[in-house]
């Protein structure tokens, strides 16, 4: 159970309203009206919990489980311990997470502004949104309904947010527009300076830095992130982008809808992103490229060259997936023969 002293629990709900919520079907001989009252884990669970099995590795938890109802595939529903309820998914964990948003609903604003905060007299604020102390609201900036804006966060002047749109604390965004729905987390800054100089022996030269950062709606990106403005051409984030904590994303960078942007990982300027690219965690992108749409880039790889829609790659410099997990494979033996426990060979 979640500490109700951070989360506040809805509910209780019947087998059949999560089915509905979640677009699960209920499994043959199961009780639609089953009450349950809260999530868990599957080893945690009991009676009026309900859990979820996305992972083949937690079949033997599944099957010991003493959850009221589990969300499964339905080629893993034969492993369930008798008296347990399904809810039958092709995408369990998908499923399982619109049933835990039912039980634990985001906290809607009530439109307080503080009087620790800081409105400018020309900005626009829309009905119901919260401003919290400490935060600043620059001239000419326009906020949409409903919209939270956390402690000393700064939205800077003319800035455009959205309805619905969440600015966590101590987050600085300025020269930008951002759609609704968006949530920005603590520290991430937002439409400051790309990195942008001429090199020069006598002293570098830096390039003014005239576009702006467009957000589409829908889009996370997590706490510390940084996402430049364009040096003249807009940076642009894609519906539906979700970007991690500590992520780098240069001037005139363009993510298409979907893309997946993983911890640590960092973009190089002018690159393009097409739809629901994944670039894993400590990734990083060098500049001018193009990334086919579907495309998935592995964890500290470093990518120098355009990669084809769909393609997996890996390593530094990245290559196709199956090739760098030869060369892994080979450095292995190489290692274990260089430490005595074999001769480096292939067999």
């Amino acid at each position: 159970m979640a500490d109700p002293r951070f989360f506040n629990r809805a509910g209780p709900f019947t087998l059949a309203d999560l089915a509905q919520r979640s677009g699960a079907e209920i499994a043959p001989g199961c009780d639609p009206g089953l009450v349950l009252s809260d999530v868990a884990a599957l080893d945690a669970a009991d009676q009026g919990q309900l859990s979820f099995l996305d992972n083949k590795k937690y079949v033997a938890a599944f099957s010991a489980t003493k959850a009221g109802a589990v969300v499964v595939h339905p080629a893993l529903a034969s492993k369930a311990p008798a008296g347990v309820a399904l809810l039958l998914s092709r995408n369990p964990y998908k499923a399982y997470a619109l049933c835990a948003q039912a039980f634990y609903p985001a906290t809607a604003p009530t439109g307080a502004i503080s009087a620790g905060a800081h409105v400018d007299p020309t900005a626009e604020v829309g009905q119901g949104t919260d401003i919290a102390a400490g935060a600043v609201v620059e001239a000419g900036a326009v906020i949409g309904a409903r919209c939270r804006i956390g402690p000393n966060a700064t939205i800077g002047v003319n800035v455009r947010l959205g309805d619905d749109t969440v600015i966590g604390a101590n987050a600085s965004l300025t020269h930008c527009i951002i759609g609704s729905r968006v949530t920005i987390y603590p520290g991430a800054r937002i439409g400051q300076d790309g990195f942008g100089f001429a090199m020069d022996l006598a002293g570098h030269v830096r390039v003014p830095q005239m576009g702006r950062v467009l957000i589409e709606d829908d889009v996370e990106i997590g706490a510390n992130a940084t996402v430049d403005r364009g040096a003249g051409p807009d940076t642009i984030i894609g519906r539906g982008c979700m970007i991690d904590n500590l992520v780098q994303i240069g001037h005139n960078v363009h993510l298409g809808a979907g893309c997946v942007i993983v911890a640590q990982a960092g973009i190089s300027g002018s690159t393009r992103l097409d739809h629901h690219v994944v670039l894993a965690a400590q990734a990083g992108v060098t500049g001018h490229l193009k990334i086919g749409a579907g495309a998935q880039i592995a964890a500290q790889s470093g990518v120098m060259r355009d990669v084809e829609p769909g393609e997996k790659v890996g390593g530094s410099p990245a290559v196709p997936m199956r090739q760098w997990l030869r060369q892994v494979a080979a450095l292995g033996r190489l290692v274990r023969g260089r430490n005595g426990q074999g001769d480096g060979r292939d067999d």
